[in-house]
């Protein structure tokens, strides 16, 4: 649809409105974009793959693992990479050699790293979905043992706990709150944000239940404060406006496996199979959204399944990202 004059809570596509960037891509779970118009995604191949401007792409490994997760980039063009299949959190330099940036917090190993994200002050904030050694048993039954760490010039400390399968964190424009996914939740919530890094005051943003299946992977924030959440296992993506409002953009949903899933869920029978089902006919396993282009108004969606990335015109701007430069 055309997106000139039209109103966040009118905005939808269809799927004849995507174009997709890349090709043969592995699991390209997050991305992130660069202002010159270079994209990373994380790779299932143990690495991360750069899509330069004019389209070329290069593979490049050494983090391992088949689960390298969410991204950040630092002032010198390292990526900070959550690599939830090692459990480990890495930086990949630009010369091409990795390094263990975390490990263990307060001397207990991290198991399921999710997601980075570096803010203003150059404080990076991680999301570790479970303290179980995979992800899948507190997603088969929720439990509220995820986390989120703070590194700053301290040592690394958890500064919120009993989180229902923590996935992306985000400060919002202002750094007043971070905002976090609870995946098994079907929401978001939101902390804020005290000057030693302490979180306080949690709460439930927007709906408390976006409906059956809308499990959110990841979010981005746009310029007007809005946030774009990625509906998983609706294969779709929807918008939380700052009133707390929330319509659908579009979604690729199989009921019928969803409508098992839960069923599955609820008496403790669900297999990762189960979850597999959900996948769309077009849309498979919608996980992440990164703004970009030169207007920030070109949004990428990352995937756990399709080998490139959809992409659409955005009515607002997305929020500049740290390296933004």
């Amino acid at each position: 649809m055309s997106n000139s004059i039209v109103p966040i809570k009118e905005f939808r596509l269809e799927l004849s409105d995507l174009t997709y960037t890349g090709h043969d891509l592995v699991r390209p779970e997050s991305v992130l974009a660069q202002p010159d118009g270079t994209l990373w995604t994380s790779d299932g191949r143990g690495g991360v793959t750069r899509i330069n401007p004019d389209g070329s792409q290069q593979f490049i490994g050494g983090l391992g693992g088949n689960e390298p997760n969410g991204l950040a980039m630092t002032d010198d063009g390292s990526l900070i990479v959550a690599n939830l299949g090692s459990s480990v959190v890495q930086k990949l330099h630009p010369d091409g050699h990795v390094e263990a940036i975390l490990t263990e917090v307060d001397g207990v190993k991290i198991t399921t790293p999710n997601f980075v994200f570096l803010d203003s002050r150059n404080r990076l904030w991680i999301s570790v979905m479970t303290r179980e050694h995979h992800w899948w048993p507190a997603a088969a039954k929720s439990r509220p043992d995820g986390y989120i760490v703070l590194i700053d010039e301290k040592e690394p400390r958890i500064v919120a706990d009993g989180i229902y399968l923590t996935n992306e964190v985000r400060l919002d424009a202002r750094e007043e709150y971070l905002y976090a996914v609870e995946t098994i939740m079907n929401h978001m919530i939101r902390f804020r944000v005290q000057p030693d890094g302490s979180l306080t005051d949690k709460e439930v943003f927007g709906p408390n239940n976006l409906g059956a299946g809308a499990a959110i992977d990841g979010f981005a924030f746009d310029a007007d404060g809005n946030l774009w959440v990625t509906l998983v296992l609706r294969n779709g993506l929807g918008v939380i406006t700052p009133d707390g409002d929330h319509h659908v953009v579009i979604e690729d949903p199989r009921e019928d496996a969803l409508k098992s899933l839960e069923e599955k869920i609820a008496n403790g029978t669900a297999k990762p199979s189960d979850m597999a089902m959900t996948a769309g006919p077009n849309l498979q396993f919608i996980t992440s959204l990164a703004f970009g282009g030169s207007d920030l108004r070109t949004a990428y969606l990352g995937s756990l399944a399709m080998n490139r990335l959809p992409t659409f015109q955005s009515p607002v701007a997305g929020l500049p990202m740290r390296h933004w430069k």
